[in-house]
């Protein structure tokens, strides 16, 4: 059972319902950070009966049994959507959020470069990978801590917020005492152990889609997070393996109206892993927009031809700069379309 709260309900009220419940020995889990208060319950069949006094409680808005697996992800958790707020950036809003960065930090010199040019061009979010899953052991794996500093460093310098992977539970601390956002790559999205130390920092989470994952397995790993009391995730499509190897994944476009329709999480959309070519990144991205995606990750290099990691899919400043406009141009012309072009009810 889903209990929606009203936007002006109490704390107390919160905590009447959940004693109450918990008094007749259902558990519960209660979402407040990022839209509506939301308490999820389950242990137990929900009768009829209990339903109806939880109705009248007060605070409560609306009561819904819950019919599927993600309870707490489920749309109808929270009908107008979860905006979440990373560093100041509300991710879900009307605009759509730019993050972009190297893939890795390399060192100070570079990532701060970056940055400047991120933030030049108008982006949002930095992006920057101080710990890397590789899929070779001898490929650059990225400077650890050193990273972290490095990257905060650069938000001091631009304003902007800081979103980086995190890839073992006893790495969380310490990446979360650097990073406004913890990403969650696509290797580690049935990672639960990760997923619940992740949750458990109180940190906005991205979580990348896995490249075999199926939409609802995907939402599952959300429902641990959110579980674990953290509303504050932002999924992220990157593409799924395919078995056309003229690019790099296949980016799974149909997720992104999919998402928003069984949901209230907002989606972000990774054009360079999904295709792994720059020259389709931008392209990619405005058809992300177009489809309904609440912003893009993007990879984005100084000189992407001496880029140590994903120099491939890496876009130079200037395609960054005709992304962040044309993603603007876009946006403000679906603004003007009375008929939503994605069905959220």
């Amino acid at each position: 059972m889903i209990i929606t709260m009203r936007n002006e309900s109490t704390s107390p009220d919160q905590q009447r319902i959940v004693q109450h419940l918990q008094e007749r020995g259902y558990q519960t889990h209660v979402l407040s950070g990022s839209g509506a208060p939301v308490i999820g319950v389950n242990g137990r069949a929900i009768t009829d009966g209990l339903a109806d006094e939880v109705c009248r409680m007060p605070g409560v808005d609306a009561v819904n049994p819950s019919m599927k697996p993600y309870m707490l992800a489920q749309r109808s958790a929270r009908p107008n959507g979860s905006i979440i707020d990373v560093g100041g950036v509300r991710i879900g809003a009307d605009e759509p959020v730019i993050m972009a960065g190297t893939c890795v930090v390399e060192n100070r010199e570079i990532t701060i470069q970056a940055a400047e040019l991120v933030k030049a061009a108008g982006g949002t979010i930095l992006r920057g990978g101080a710990f890397k899953p590789r899929t070779s052991p001898y490929s650059f794996q990225g400077l650890g801590e050193e990273g972290l500093q490095i990257l905060a460093e650069a938000r001091e310098r631009t304003g902007l917020p800081v979103v980086t992977e995190v890839m073992e539970p006893e790495q969380v601390d310490l990446v979360a005492r650097y990073a406004d956002m913890l990403q969650i790559g696509s290797r580690n999205m049935s990672n639960f152990p990760l997923l619940r130390r992740a949750a458990a920092s109180g940190k906005p989470i991205l979580l990348k889609r896995g490249f075999s994952a199926t939409i609802e397995e995907w939402l599952m790993s959300a429902e641990y997070v959110l579980a674990g009391g953290n509303d504050q995730i932002v999924l992220c499509e990157r593409g799924i393996r395919g078995f056309d190897t003229v690019t790099r994944f296949t980016l799974d476009l149909n997720a992104v109206p999919v998402i928003r329709e069984l949901t209230h999480l907002p989606i972000v959309v990774d054009p360079s892993h999904g295709t792994g070519r720059r020259e389709l990144v931008a392209p990619m991205s405005l058809a992300g927009i177009a489809a309904g995606a609440h912003g893009l990750i993007l990879e984005m290099h100084p000189d992407p031809d001496s880029a140590l990691c994903d120099g491939a899919q890496s876009i130079p400043p200037a395609t960054l700069n005709g992304i962040v406009a044309s993603v603007r141009a876009m946006n403000q012309a679906l603004k003007g379309v009375s008929t939503p072009l994605v069905a959220v009810a």
